[in-house]
Parts: C-alpha cells; sequence; structure tokens
C-alpha cells in the first residue's frame, strides 16, 4: 500500500502522524508577551511569509509581522478575522493556522484549523485549535502533537496553561521513536513513555512526567516514578534505567547511577552497584570542559575479600579496600604548548577482572608536556607502569621520571639536504631491579632526489653520541639487557642510500604500480653490549622495519655492520578493488652478532622474507597479512592475518598471530599462538546474533611454560541483540576460561537497552 504523501512547509502532520498520535508532551514554544495595538491587519491578498522581525521597535513595542489571504474587523466588538494562510510573526517565533480570531476586549487570540505554533528553537506544535492570550502563550488546546527539534514527539489529549507559566498535559506520552515509515505509512513506535499527567516548564524547557511507565513493543514494562527530559535535547538532572548482570564473581548485580548537571561545561554521573554474593560498590564519573581543555576522573570503590596468594592454589582470603582511578586529560595553554595527562590505577591485580571493568594486563599512567611549532617539538613526560599479571614483579616495573625528547629541524639546507638535530634523555627507576639513566645527541641529514629516468633516490648520514649510567645490573635476569654498571659511553655514525624506481602501467582491467627498492645502510662497530637495553627488547624483522636504517626499535641497540637490502613493492586498483603487495630480504656483509638472537629473522647474514599483502573491496572486504619465511626452508616464523569480512550489520572479523620462532633463552622473544574471532548476523530487519572468543593455541612445545594441549579458550561472548533507529537492547552472555585469584572462571549474564532521546542506558 502506498501512503507518502508530498509535505510543504507549514502543513500538519500527516495521517500516519495523527494516527500514531501517543507519542508527544511538551509545549515547545516560549513566551513573550504580544500588544494587542501592534496587530496590523494585513492586505487581503496572499501574503508572502516574510522574514523574522525584530521583537520589539525602537520604543520597545512588541513587534508583530501578520499576513493572511483575507482579513475582516468588527468594530462593534472590536475582533478581527483573519483566513486563508495566516502567520504570525515575532522574532524566530511563529503561529501559522486557516483561520485567528483575535479579541482586543479580552486580550484573547483563538487560532484554529492547521495549527503550526514555532518557537525559537525549532520546536513544532501542531493542533486544530489553540488559544492564545496577548502575551503570545498558548491557554489550552485539545489534541495535540509536539515535533521537538531534537527528534522526540509528544501528544496529549489536552493541555492548559497554569498562572505560574508552566503548561498541564493530560493523557500524555512520548517517543523518539519515528511514527511513520520510509512509505509514510503509519507506524506504532518501539517504546513509548506514558503518562496521565505531563508538566512543561517553558522557563527552563524542562518536561517532567507524573507516574510514567515505559512501554517497549506496546508491553508496559518498567514504571518510572518520576522522569524528566528537555525540549532542547540537553541532559537532565535524575536517575537512569537500572543494568541487570549475573556472574559467577558476584551473582545478581543491579546498579543504577545519577546523572547530575552542574553546566553546560561539566556533569557527574554517580553510580551504586548492589550484589547477592559481594559487598556493595559505588562509582562516580567527573568531566569538565574547561576555557583551555577538558579532562574527566572516574573512580570505583568496595570492600571485599581477595585472595592471599594469587599465584598458587591458597584459599586464604583477605578483605581490603578495592578501587580503581581512572583520569585523563589534554589542556592546551597556546598554539604551541600543550600538556597530555592519562592515569589508571588499581587497588590489587584482580579487581578490574572480576568486576569486569577491563581485562588489561597493565595499567599506565602518563603526563606529557608538548611544544610543537613549524620546526621543532618538545616532550618532556613521565610514565609509570602497574602490572597485573600474576606472576610478575612490581618492583621490577620501570619509572621513566623524566623522559625528555627534543627534535629543531634547521631552516638551512646542507648541501640540499635538510638537518635534524635531536637530544634525548631518560632516567628510569625501579625498587627491585635496575636502575638506567640515558642521554644522547643526534644530527640527521636527509637528501631526497628524483632522477630524470624516475628514480627516488634517498641519502642519509647520521651521528650520534650517548651517554649511559647504571647500577644493580645483576638484577635484570637476561644477560644481553644488562651492560656494564656504572658510566658507559658510545658513538654511532650511519650512512644510508635508498633507491626506488616506480613503475605504472595497465593490468588486469586496472593500474598497476610495480616499485622495486634496494637499499645499502653503512655502520661502524658499535659498543652495544657495554649498555644496558630498555627499549629495545621486542625485536622481530618484519615489512615495517626492513628498510629501517636501525631494525631495532628504541634507542639501546643500533644495528651495525654493512648490509644490502632489496625487495619489492605491488599495487593494483581497479573499481571496487585495491591489492598492495610488499616483499623483501637483506644480506649483511658484515658486523656483530652480539646482540642478535637466531629466530628473530636476520641473524644470519642472509635474513629470512618478510612480506606484507592488503586486499580490499570497497566497504565489503578487508584482509592484512603479514608473514616471515625461513630462509632455509620457508617454514612460516611469523604469521599475522587480520580478516573483515561483511557489512556494517552482518559481518565476521578474524584475527589470527603466530610466532614461531624457536627462542627458548629470553623471555621477550617467547613463541605464542593466538586466535581472535568476532561475528555478527543479522536476520529480521532489526535483529542480530553476535559472538566473539579469544582462543590460545600455545602448547608446550612452544612454550614451556605452558601445560596446555595447543586450544585453551580465554573467554568466549555470545548474545541476541535487536536495534532500530530509536531503542537498542540485548541479552550477553560471556564466559571466562581462567581463574586468578578472587577473579574466578564462570559465566556472566547481561541485560541492557538504551533509548534515543532520552537519555537511558
Amino acid at each position: 500500500m502506498r501512503c507518502r504523501r508530498e509535505r510543504v512547509s507549514g502543513s500538519p502532520p500527516s495521517r500516519a502522524e495523527w494516527a500514531a498520535a501517543m507519542t508527544l508532551a511538551v509545549l515547545p514554544f516560549a513566551v513573550n508577551p504580544l500588544a494587542a495595538q501592534d496587530l496590523q491587519p494585513a492586505p487581503l491578498e496572499h501574503a508572502p511569509v516574510p522574514p523574522p522581525a525584530p521583537e520589539n521597535d525602537a520604543q520597545g513595542n512588541r513587534q508583530i509581522t501578520f499576513g493572511a489571504d483575507q482579513v475582516s474587523y468588527d468594530s462593534t466588538n472590536t475582533v478581527i478575522t483573519a483566513t486563508g494562510n495566516v502567520l504570525l510573526q515575532n522574532g524566530e517565533r511563529s503561529v501559522r493556522a486557516d483561520k485567528v480570531v483575535y479579541n482586543s476586549k479580552t486580550g484573547k487570540i483563538l487560532a484554529s484549523g492547521r495549527v503550526r505554533f514555532v518557537d525559537e528553537s525549532g520546536n513544532q506544535l501542531f493542533t486544530d485549535s489553540v488559544e492564545l492570550t496577548d502575551k503570545f502563550e498558548a491557554g489550552s488546546m485539545q489534541d495535540l502533537l509536539i515535533a521537538l527539534r531534537q527528534g522526540g514527539r509528544l501528544a496529549a489529549k489536552s493541555g492548559e496553561r497554569k498562572d505560574n507559566g508552566d503548561v498541564e498535559l493530560s493523557y500524555a506520552a512520548y517517543t523518539g521513536c519515528p511514527v511513520e515509515t520510509s512509505d509514510g505509512c503509519p507506524k506504532k513506535p518501539t517504546w513509548k513513555i506514558t503518562a496521565r499527567r505531563v508538566v512543561y516548564d517553558p522557563t527552563n524547557d524542562k518536561v517532567r512526567f507524573s507516574g510514567a511507565h515505559l512501554e517497549l513493543f506496546g508491553a508496559r514494562i518498567l514504571p518510572i516514578p518520576s522522569l524528566a527530559i528537555r525540549t532542547d535535547g540537553g541532559p537532565v538532572n535524575g536517575f537512569l534505567v537500572p543494568d541487570f548482570r549475573v556472574s559467577r564473581n558476584n551473582g545478581i548485580e543491579v546498579s543504577d547511577s545519577y546523572y547530575m548537571r552542574f553546566g553546560d561545561n561539566k556533569d557527574l554521573t554517580a553510580s551504586a552497584y548492589i550484589f547477592s554474593q559481594a559487598p556493595p560498590m559505588v562509582s562516580a564519573e567527573w568531566r569538565h570542559l574547561t576555557g583551555i581543555g577538558a579532562y574527566q576522573v572516574t573512580g570505583y570503590l568496595t570492600e571485599s575479600k581477595r585472595a592471599s596468594n594469587l599465584t598458587g592454589n591458597s584459599t586464604d582470603t583477605t578483605r581490603d579496600p578495592r578501587g580503581y582511578l581512572f583520569a585523563n586529560g589534554k589542556f592546551q595553554f597556546d598554539p604551541n604548548w600543550s600538556l597530555t595527562t592519562s592515569i589508571r590505577l588499581a587497588s590489587d591485580r584482580t579487581f578490574l577482572r572480576r568486576y569486569d571493568i577491563s581485562y588489561d594486563d597493565r595499567l599506565r599512567s602518563t603526563a606529557n608536556l608538548e611544544r610543537i611549532d613549524d620546526s621543532s617539538y618538545l616532550s618532556i613526560a613521565g610514565w609509570y607502569t602497574q602490572t597485573l599479571r600474576l606472576n610478575q614483579v612490581q618492583g621490577q616495573q620501570p619509572i621513566a621520571l623524566p623522559a625528555i625528547d627534543y627534535r629543531k629541524r634547521l631552516a638551512d639546507p646542507l648541501a640540499g639536504g635538510t638537518i635534524e638535530l635531536e637530544v634525548n634523555s631518560l632516567d628510569l627507576i625501579r625498587t627491585e631491579g635496575q636502575d638506567t639513566q640515558r642521554a644522547f645527541a643526534k644530527a640527521q641529514w636527509d637528501l631526497r632526489r628524483i632522477t630524470p629516468w624516475g628514480q627516488v633516490v634517498q641519502l642519509t648520514g647520521l651521528v650520534r653520541g650517548d651517554v649511559y649510567h647504571s647500577d644493580a645490573n645483576d638484577l635484570t635476569t637476561t644477560p644481553i639487557y644488562q651492560g656494564l654498571p656504572g658510566w658507559q659511553a658510545r658513538g654511532i655514525a650511519a650512512a644510508a642510500v635508498d633507491v626506488s624506481w616506480p613503475l605504472v602501467g595497465k593490468a588486469f582491467g586496472g593500474e598497476q604500480v610495480l616499485t622495486p627498492r634496494v637499499q645499502l645502510v653503512a655502520t661502524p662497530p658499535i659498543r652495544n653490549l657495554q649498555v644496558p637495553n630498555e627499549d629495545s627488547r621486542a625485536i622481530d624483522l618484519e615489512d615495517t622495519n626492513l628498510f629501517a636504517i636501525n631494525r631495532y626499535p628504541g634507542y639501546d641497540r643500533f644495528e651495525d655492520g654493512v648490509r644490502l637490502t632489496y625487495g619489492v613493492d605491488w599495487q593494483l586498483r581497479r573499481p571496487g578493488w585495491k591489492i598492495q603487495a610488499t616483499l623483501g630480504q637483506s644480506y649483511r656483509f658484515t658486523g656483530s652478532t652480539d646482540i642478535l638472537v637466531d629466530g628473530t629473522g636476520f641473524y644470519n647474514k642472509l635474513s629470512d622474507y618478510v612480506g606484507r599483502v592488503e586486499v580490499r573491496y570497497k566497504d565489503f572486504i578487508k584482509l592484512t597479512h603479514r608473514f616471515r619465511l625461513d630462509k632455509d626452508n620457508f617454514a612460516v616464523r611469523d604469521n599475522e592475518i587480520d580478516a573483515t569480512i561483511g557489512s556494517s550489520k552482518t559481518y565476521l572479523e578474524v584475527g589470527y598471530l603466530r610466532l614461531n620462532r624457536n627462542i627458548t633463552q629470553i623471555e621477550d622473544l617467547q613463541d605464542r599462538e593466538e586466535l581472535r574471532a568476532a561475528t555478527r548476523v543479522a536476520f529480521a530487519k532489526y535483529w542480530s546474533v553476535f559472538g566473539s572468543g579469544v582462543f590460545n593455541l600455545t602448547n608446550s612445545q612452544e612454550d614451556p611454560t605452558f601445560t596446555s594441549n595447543g586450544f585453551q579458550p580465554i573467554r568466549t561472548r555470545l548474545g541476541l541483540a535487536y536495534r532500530d533507529d530509536c531503542l537498542e537492547l540485548g541479552l550477553t552472555w560471556q564466559r571466562d576460561y581462567v581463574t586468578a585469584g578472587d577473579a574466578q572462571r564462570g559465566n556472566s549474564f547481561q541485560v541492557y537497552f538504551s533509548l534515543r532521546n532520552l537519555g537511558v542506558r
């Protein structure tokens, strides 16, 4: 059935909207006086829509723009009657109707026939008849429909203005859902709030419901003793809808939050949690937007039992105050200077997991003061890391304070190339481990040219001087990370030439770019093992560092010797498709192997093969595959796959990682194998089922510390969800397979929903 009809500006609601009129409540127009003497008859001809007039003239009198097809005046009763496309306009407020009758004796204005009232905020009132005072206020009305600018609708059987200016609506309903289909047919809203009495406060743009109920899919499911919304879409102080959860650790959980708004730039949300198997918990979130930036602070606090021995089988528990603090913010003092902060601290290692707040295995806190301009960069930062891993000692975690980095690009080129200077210092402190201080100064020269034949040539020269100081080196268990105690110094120099040759042509119905690339790097012998290794431990040959001058991350290790790196990039573009591929290898002529580890890909003179393949088809397919192949037998040493297939409603995501390096003597470079998967399948237009899982595929042969057989689920999740343009609800089941202290393995269930234009989650 076809229900669509064309809508014109100022026309009344469609038949579908009237048929669904059970969705509104809020009188949206402002209250400003309208003086009778300012009401002037308009010409009898049809009056065009005038632009908004000033609210007051030079003498302070109300100024009204008035137009109609026909106007008559009864001098005996002093009644003015306007008919046909009647328009009253004052500033940004306006009234349209088929007929308007003004009685100057009583000061009453009666508008009837397709009445449309618009306030300065854009809220619209539709009704068949409304009585206005000479102050341009609605007195009483019947069968009204209000469309709020923010998207909600309110319907009421009747409305009446009280002496204090409030408007009381009877038998009203509100919804944020559409009441028409895309074809213009009537549609029942997914949810609505019904109430016998609704009060609109025009001064504060607020609507209060008394004795309200929430209805979902036509069924009344939840009483709401007190509810308030704003006509301008802003937040309102009050309670949010409770959350319900059942978990293995805490039993049945019921939580609710109270929202408090202290201004347009700051608010507070306080929450309480009641558990059947644990003491209560409270939390609060404070948000503040200042004149120079923004910050937020979130905290949790409770007192509950936790395991005394996290790594053993002991059942001993202690009852202590427990909690979590998270705060972050950024402040821009001027166009150059800024401060970024983040604080994450937990009372113990299992609190976040037990209460399903986070599954991170470490919490980082930092403060970073930066200055950035066109040619320089300065960072003064501090870092603190709290480990949540059960088998790690907190005292071994470094505290970086301060970490200073300054870079300056010189304006005048040298021999046609640019020069960048860098000064860096770092102080690492451990309460139960090695302490390290480092400082260096570096200068780097880069020259890039394109030859007449199209080759891109990059020349690089680098010199650096380092100074280190360390003590308690023997507390670092891996010998090649320790360095020598006391003061140590070293010098670094490197030179590199990099040549690439992009070749463009047609292929496979599209355009391809084939780019061979070769690089030669030369570095004199470097005193690497004499200094500690703090930031260059996680080393693997990859496509991202294959052509780097220093293939080690960080600053503490620098690869020396002479090496030649070669590879090829290939790219194909055709309608809807984009394919990219990279493959490369390196050969080391000279250089020390003291810092190189067999299994990382470049221990031998001839390195392993590394590559990357990316495939994209519109927004439907996205595949990235990174790999490293053994140079001798082509065994897969590193294998990483990230794939997404599907639309935003139905999709499959898969992530797979395998590190097969056969390195056993260094804890930072153990083998790992992991599978991650997530999927969502949409059905019946608004419904979907979803699931996800994380699986540890590492076996005891890959890592002797593991006792699993190569398939150990870590966490799985399964759920059913409904989502349309105004409602989201779902049921989720989650299972954790790992016990860590009082964060025990088991099942959790959660029911959630959120309503559009109501601020309910």
